[in-house]
């Protein structure tokens, strides 16, 4: 007997964003969930922007959208494919359809399918083309055509949607949808179904605002001689309150988490668990994401965002990283605030002592301007409640033995401090705080022993005896 080949599909999605505006996190959740199941399934992930709308689509937009998926690591196989490119391609196709009698031309104006319209409307109707001139045999002179996909008059068409089910809708209450406008453009939903045909899309995961859509898209597929792809809808992400996600509750620009100093793993982190889990798992790595995420286990009903749980969990991966990972984006964040850093070493010790302190890595930048910046003031309700006379005579005594410190390192400064503070029978944290006081002009630092190792022996003299001078000390 001879051996059966067995070919197995190749898995390809997409992504397919409208440069009308920024890349948010509702697009990039629809893009991470097409990655992923590309990867998974060691497939090909396609990007293709949609810009046919040439009056809204912009170039700015389009930059963006390719940074902020740059930025989150998501990379593509295949791409980005621009729609405005393949004009002749749709009006090939469009020509085509004409031949074959699934597409028609229609010279109804615009005043006469207002008055179609209008009548349908007062007759209690759900307005909708009539389809007067699918059967039109002439020109008609004087009057410029739109094309129209000719939608079969009967029967259902079901999508069997990965995430909703099963969802039936009527052809008799689907129109004959234009496809081509009177100058010729070809209209979206037609050209997202010659370009998943062309582009052999196998699965389509996308938001349900597009389920409505899903019936054309099928019949002309349909009509098209391609077999549909699978296709899965995605629930809504809404605000903390219910209501749709706008800027209030987090819907801006990707790249806007980027600059406020979260990390792309911890986002993409964030929003694949927005309709999906595995388990009570909540940290997962963008492997483990690829590992373990399957469409069909995305849950139908719509996500809340919560800041503070994005915040949380971005601390969590700012804890779990190596240091040597965070380097790159502290520096970035560091340079905004206008701090230039040539070491890497120097950034490793800042993030080891500042990521259980802080949330976001713009955050942590703040909190670690001191170290690169000597305090030009000090808090005033801060020193009038930790600086007296007695404490600049312990500050005096201490500045004299951390000179004398052979190795200066975390540990020698805390025993030299605390045995500073014991022969002042004071508390380390009495004479810790004017210290902190004086190197950071602040009441808040890392621990005070780290502080001055990552500062330097040089630069915590010159702090401490500016402080000293600075609030009467000799």
């Amino acid at each position: 007997m001879g051996s059966v080949k067995l070919q197995i599909m190749t898995i390809r999605t997409r992504f397919a964003p409208s440069p009308t505006g920024f890349l948010h996190i509702g697009g990039l959740r629809t893009a991470l969930f097409s990655w992923a199941y590309a990867r998974r399934h060691g497939g090909v992930f396609v990007l293709r922007v949609e810009d046919t709308d040439l009056e809204r689509s912009s170039s700015e937009a389009i930059a963006q959208i390719l940074d902020g998926l740059s930025w989150a690591g998501l990379s593509h196989d295949e791409g980005p494919y621009f729609q405005t490119q393949r004009f002749d391609r749709y009006k090939e196709v469009i020509e085509a359809m004409l031949a074959t009698g699934h597409a028609y031309r229609c010279y109804c104006t615009k005043g006469e399918l207002d008055q179609m319209r209008a009548q349908q409307t007062a007759q209690g109707q759900k307005p909708r083309y009539d389809g007067r001139c699918r059967d039109l045999k002439e020109v008609r002179l004087g009057v410029t055509s739109v094309v129209r996909f000719k939608n079969p008059l009967d029967g259902a068409v079901v999508v069997d949607d990965v995430v909703h089910g099963k969802v039936v809708f009527q052809n008799v209450e689907l129109d004959d949808l234009i496809i081509a406008r009177s100058d010729g453009t070809p209209t979206y939903n037609f050209c997202v179904v010659v370009d998943d045909m062309d582009m052999k899309i196998t699965h389509v995961i996308r938001g349900d605002d597009h389920l409505n859509n899903t019936p054309r898209q099928m019949n002309m597929l349909l009509a098209l001689g391609c077999k549909a792809p699978v296709y899965a809808h995605l629930p809504m992400i809404l605000g903390s309150d219910g209501a749709k996600l706008s800027k209030r509750h987090g819907a801006v620009s990707v790249l806007h988490y980027r600059d406020e100093g979260y990390l792309p793993e911890a986002l993409l982190n964030y929003l694949v668990r927005l309709g999906w889990s595995h388990g009570d798992q909540e940290i997962f790595s963008l492997d483990e994401i690829v590992e373990l995420f399957d469409i069909a286990d995305v849950n139908k009903s719509a996500s809340a965002f919560d800041g503070d749980k994005l915040a949380w969990l971005n601390q969590q991966h700012m804890i779990r990283a190596p240091a040597a990972q965070l380097v790159a984006p502290l520096r970035w964040h560091l340079a905004r605030a206008g701090i230039t850093v040539g070491s890497d070493s120097i950034l490793e010790q800042i993030i080891l002592v500042q990521r259980e302190r802080a949330k976001t890595l713009k955050e942590m930048a703040a909190n670690s301007v001191f170290f690169f910046k000597a305090p030009t003031a000090y808090d005033e309700k801060a020193v009038n409640k930790h600086v007296t006379s007695e404490i600049l005579k312990s500050l005096a005594d201490l500045a004299a033995a951390l000179g004398r410190l052979p190795d200066w390192s975390a540990v020698p400064i805390h025993d030299c401090i605390s045995s500073c503070a014991a022969a002042r029978d004071i508390t380390l944290g009495k004479l810790a705080q004017p210290v902190r006081l004086a190197v950071c002009g602040g009441s808040v630092s890392p621990p005070i022993d780290a502080t001055l190792a990552i500062l330097g022996r040089e630069e915590t003299f010159v702090r401490l005896r500016r402080a000293q001078e600075h609030w009467g000390g000799t």
